[in-house]
């Protein structure tokens, strides 16, 4: 099964006898939040994901996102008409973050059909489908959550994989090097991780590169099929786009959720700066 869908195949499947659930995942890092603009127009039956409340446990030592309960994920996943029989497809406005994180934890929770809208909202629109203000009603859902479909990584298991395998930096290179740090304890790296930022993921239209593509630009970081690779960013939230990427390139990664928020929050844990994997 792909991990993705355009907006031609989920307007045909959404006419189909088994329609996916549609999650909008609208979400800025440090920017508004995103139900107005949900209200404001969004595919037709979907439902709004807040990422914060819905996505993600409270903020502390384990990182600004870090897992969620899995009852209140649960929850927001039956109310918004999830079903273990029935596949969903989610969304966002951006370059996938948001949906990906949605499309990471449903399939960590066990979900087997699960796929990210390529290129959003803005390839919806752009191929003529259909924007509504109506906000859905959806029938409760039944998902069953069995955690542990997906790989993920603890701090020094993260630390490890960058000594013996191949540990991604998802981050900008700006943060990478340690240069900004605006919603960081502080600048830097993971020591031995290589940076690899998920602009680099996306073309123009924030749509994914060909898996071709992805897979020559993972394959020169070291990052191939055959090496163990795994994946953080600032708070597990970008991280989960550079696993969708490194999916459709054929190359399965771990996500550490903790990601940079979690690491620097244990002050003894090392830091590494510049351009270098240190």
């Amino acid at each position: 099964m792909n991990d993705i869908i355009t907006a031609t195949e989920l307007a045909s499947e959404s006419a189909g006898a088994n329609p996916p659930v549609l999650l909008d995942v609208r979400w800025q890092l440090q920017g508004p939040h995103g139900r107005p603009d949900y209200e404001a127009g969004h595919l037709p039956g979907a439902v709004f994901i807040d990422l914060d409340a819905d996505l993600a446990g409270p903020a502390g030592d384990e990182g600004r996102h870090p897992l969620p309960d899995i009852t209140v994920f649960t929850a927001a996943m039956r109310r918004a008409g999830v079903r273990d029989d029935r596949p969903v497809v989610t969304y966002d406005a951006g370059l996938g973050w948001a949906a990906a994180r949605a499309w990471w934890l449903l399939r960590w929770a066990g979900h087997r059909d699960v796929r990210v809208l390529d290129g959003g909202l803005a390839a919806w629109t752009a191929s003529g489908g259909a924007v509504t203000t109506e906000i859905p009603q959806p029938q409760e859902g039944d998902f069953t959550p069995e955690p542990g479909g997906l790989p993920q990584l603890t701090a020094d298991e993260a630390a490890a994989l960058a000594r013996r395998g191949v540990l991604l930096d998802a981050r900008s290179a700006e943060r990478y090097r340690g240069e900004a740090a605006s919603v960081d304890r502080v600048g830097g790296h993971i020591p031995g991780a290589v940076s690899a930022p998920t602009t680099e993921n996306v073309t123009e239209d924030h749509t994914f590169r060909p898996a071709s593509a992805l897979a020559e630009r993972f394959a020169a970081l070291g990052a191939k099929s055959d090496a163990e690779v795994g994946v953080y960013c600032g708070s597990g939230v970008s991280g989960a786009q550079e696993v969708l990427a490194l999916s459709l390139a054929g190359v399965p990664a771990a996500l550490y959720i903790g990601s940079w928020s979690g690491w620097t929050a244990d002050p003894s844990r090392p830091v590494a700066t510049g351009a270098q994997p240190g």
